[in-house]
Order: C-alpha cells, then sequence, then structure tokens
C-alpha cells in the first residue's frame, strides 16, 4: 500500500476565558507563549515537523486571523490554509472544511486533526502513537487517540476501549462524558478507559464518506461552503450566508459515536489541555518548594504556587497555593483550587462593558501592531509597530488632530496632499480632517509613537479611503 501524504488540521478557533488574564476573546490561549517561548499553536505544529512535511490547514475566526498568519511566518511555515469560519459551528463542521479542502485537488490525504491550545510534553511517545495509526487510517479507519490517565479526573470525557486489534489498536466500545468522582475511579481502575484528547487520523474521503452517512446536512452545506471559498491575503473565506445555515455538532456526536470505523490508539505523552491555571502549574518545573514561576519573579516563604510577571517585578512573601498572574492592564491573585472560579471574573466583566475581557493592550493587524500607553480627557498615546513593507489604510478624522514621533526606522507619510519621509527622532502633524497614512519602506520594523488631541478620541472617528491596507 502507497502511504498518503498527511496533512495536519489545527483547530485554532477556541476563545476560552479561563486562564483570564492572559487568555482574552481577542487573544486566547492558542496564541499565548505559555511552556517556551513559543505560543502553543506554534508549538502544535512544529513538533509535527518529523510527522508531516505538507503544510498545514488552520481553521480559525475572523478576528484572530493576523495573529495565526504573523505566528505562522514566525516560525517560517508561509503556505499553510488559513480557512476563517465567519460563525462557530463546532468540530464536525470545521473538519469538513478541512476535509473538503484536502481533497480539491484530486488528491486523498490522510488528515491529523489536533487543537491548537494542547501541550504535549513527550513528543516521542506524540509521534510513536501517531505513525502506530497511519496503516488503519490508510485502511479506512477512523482513529482517535485516547490519553491514558494519570488520575481520575472529572473534568474530562473518556472514551473505552473495545476488542484488542493489535499494535496498540482497539476498537471504540463507547463515549462517554465527564463522570462525577466514584465513576471517574472506576474507570480509572479498570484501565479500560482513556481520557478523550480530541485528536484524530483519518482519510479525508472517509470522515466525509461517514459524515453523509450520518450527518448528511452538515456535509452538503460544507460541501456548498467549499466551493463558494475565495482568497483575501493569506485567508480562505467562506460564505457566511452559506455556513451559518450549518448545524452546531461536535464530531464526536455527528461521526464518531455513530461510526462502526472508530478505533482508539491510547496515548501517554504528556497530554494536557491546560484548562486552567492549576493545570498549568501542574505541568510546569518547579523549585524545592513546589512553585512554578515565569518572568521576573522574587519570591519568599512561598509554597506550591504559580507566579507569572509579564512586565513588572512581582514579589510574594508567606503564602501558599496561590496563582498570581500579572499583565499590562490586569492582576489575578486567585486561590489555586478556586482558579475554575475566574470564569466568574471575567463575566462581570462582560456585564460591566469593560475592554479587559476582551483584548490586551497590544492589537495585531496585518501591518504589525499597536499598544495603547496613555490616555486622559483630551489625549491618548499609542506606541505602533510596522512591519518591513507594509502599510495602514488612508483614513480621515473628524474629531482628533494626531501627533506621529518616530522611535526607530523610517517612515514613509501621506498627509494630505503631501508624501514624505520622516525619520528617527523626527515628528510630524497630521491636522483634523485630512487624509494621511503611514508606511514602512525600509528593512527593519518602523516604531512610532501616536498622540490623538481632540475632544472626541474613540476607534469610530475614521473614514477609510479606498483599500489600500487596513485601518488601526
Amino acid at each position: 500500500m502507497n502511504e498518503k501524504k498527511l496533512i495536519p488540521v489545527i483547530m485554532a478557533g477556541g476563545s476560552g476565558s479561563r486562564l483570564w488574564p492572559l487568555s482574552r476573546t481577542h487573544y486566547p490561549k492558542q496564541f499565548i507563549s505559555l511552556v517556551n517561548d513559543d505560543s502553543m499553536l506554534q508549538n502544535t505544529i512544529t513538533r509535527l515537523d518529523s510527522l508531516s512535511k505538507s503544510e498545514p490547514i488552520i481553521i480559525c475566526n475572523n478576528e484572530h486571523r493576523f495573529m495565526v498568519a504573523e505566528q505562522l511566518r514566525n516560525i517560517g511555515v508561509n503556505n499553510a490554509s488559513i480557512i476563517l469560519e465567519p460563525v462557530g459551528r463546532n468540530t464536525a463542521p470545521a473538519i469538513a472544511l478541512a476535509a473538503f479542502k484536502a481533497i480539491s485537488d484530486g488528491n486523498d490525504p490522510l488528515l491529523l486533526v489536533l487543537a491548537a491550545d494542547h501541550v504535549i510534553t513527550k513528543e516521542s511517545a506524540f509521534i510513536e502513537s501517531v505513525n502506530k495509526a497511519k496503516d488503519a487510517a490508510n485502511d479506512g479507519m477512523l482513529v482517535t487517540f485516547g490519553i491514558v490517565p494519570s488520575h481520575p479526573e472529572t473534568g474530562y470525557g473518556y472514551i473505552k476501549q473495545g476488542k484488542h486489534l493489535g499494535n496498540s489498536l482497539f476498537q471504540v466500545e463507547a463515549f462517554v462524558e465527564k463522570p462525577d468522582l466514584e465513576t471517574a475511579e472506576s474507570y480509572f481502575s479498570s484501565k479500560l478507559y482513556s481520557w478523550n484528547s480530541g485528536m484524530f487520523l483519518f482519510k479525508a474521503s472517509t470522515y466525509l464518506s461517514e459524515l453523509k452517512k450520518y450527518n448528511p446536512e452538515i456535509y452538503d452545506i460544507c460541501k456548498l461552503a467549499i466551493a463558494s471559498t475565495y482568497s483575501d491575503l493569506d485567508f480562505i473565506r467562506i460564505s457566511k450566508d452559506i455556513f451559518d445555515k450549518c448545524p452546531d455538532d461536535s464530531i464526536d456526536y455527528a461521526v464518531m459515536e455513530k461510526t462502526d470505523k472508530a478505533i482508539i490508539v491510547p496515548m501517554d505523552a504528556g497530554w494536557s489541555d491546560v484548562g486552567s491555571w492549576s493545570a498549568l502549574w501542574g505541568i510546569h518545573n518547579k523549585d524545592e518548594a513546589g512553585n512554578a514561576c515565569r518572568g521576573d519573579v522574587l519570591l519568599d516563604s512561598t509554597t506550591n504556587s504559580y507566579i507569572y510577571a509579564q512586565n513588572k517585578l512581582v514579589t510574594t512573601v508567606g503564602v501558599s497555593d496561590l496563582v498570581i498572574v500579572e499583565t499590562k492592564d490586569a492582576i489575578l491573585v486567585a486561590h489555586k483550587d478556586k482558579v475554575q472560579n475566574v470564569k466568574n471574573i471575567v463575566n462581570r466583566l462582560k456585564d460591566m462593558g469593560r475592554n479587559e475581557y476582551q483584548h490586551h493592550l497590544d492589537i495585531y493587524r496585518p501591518w504589525g501592531k499597536h499598544e495603547q500607553i496613555a490616555e486622559g480627557d483630551r489625549y491618548h498615546v499609542k506606541k505602533i509597530t510596522v512591519r518591513p513593507g507594509e502599510k495602514t489604510a488612508t483614513q480621515i478624522h473628524y474629531h482628533r488632530a494626531e501627533h506621529w514621533i518616530v522611535v526607530s526606522g523610517t517612515a514613509k507619510v501621506l498627509n494630505g496632499d503631501e508624501t514624505y519621509l520622516v525619520s528617527e527622532n523626527q515628528s510630524t502633524y497630521i491636522p483634523i480632517g485630512s487624509p494621511h497614512s503611514f508606511e514602512n519602506p525600509g528593512r527593519v520594523d518602523l516604531e512610532l509613537v501616536e498622540v490623538r488631541t481632540g475632544n472626541y478620541l474613540s476607534e469610530d472617528d475614521i473614514v477609510r479611503i479606498g483599500t489600500d491596507g487596513e485601518g488601526y
């Protein structure tokens, strides 16, 4: 049998709140560096280097598209297919979009479906499990990877192993929901149950065939949606009018619980879905007192705590079992046993109409990013970074003027009818009502400070002219 090409399919559409204040609606955990210098999305892709040379298919939502593209570029992935879901419809439709895309060139590759926000600490074991599953997937089976449990866990669904098929392959006997503690303990002691990881391997055609059999509505709508795609910069967009009609269903409910082709491969690879701050503490290296720290942290008489300092020195004295997370605009202090209640804080921020639940002070754009520094009644200060060769949209403001001071690099500025260069330590003034934009003609990042002044400074005071870039 000729082994088929393997294409990674990365599900990157989550926007969870359990790791607030690092994870936010517009900057969720898959884009954050939690365990090393790379983000979880980047780690998910780079651990596949020995398994596949194919560029991945990434499924994400519109709000996160620029972060996905930038993080892929930073690790040298330049030709990925980035499919933008106009609305979230769960995993069954998302995987169907990827499968239809994968067969669009006439091939029928294996799809390795992974979440972008999981941690794997034993990469060799992960690779070994995937390799064991390839033959079954090539033979037309739907393989799911079950995590060998390390303890009774009530926060995960489980998969029960059926008949042993050899080479660490088992028939799937049943998918079961999250159990109570007594049931979880019985699952753990039986050694017949694995945690449901949400990772899969199968031929694109096999998945689509089984989806068509058991959920033809999802199949038909996703087929129509992929036929309607169009390119937008680095992205593949699909019709919202079409995809909006798609049922919201997981792959487990739509296919895996119904098919007779489901196979499980147990995996013992140091897996975690990092579903809480206490889970992140659990997978980190710790000092002799049980503390896991990142950033500028100084401890005294502190035990069994997780401390994350993003921008400032964080010190602790005489505390235990705490989670302390510092960001530019928020600080979380929680007992390690109560971190599941972080979502209550996020909900209260949302109800209060505060921005801290949605985004950080750093806002990413296709041309770079900007960061709020300070604001008052009649002023607003930002630091702006523009990548080489990129530019902003031409725009007009009717309630504010802007002062731009170049900190490093060179800006090519359009200001009314004039175009001119502004170099390091120089500045320029943009009066109210003047069409303006700036671009980076150089080979290094352009950094400038923008000072807005006026009686109305909100982001909606903007009129874009043409389509030559995107505003900020």
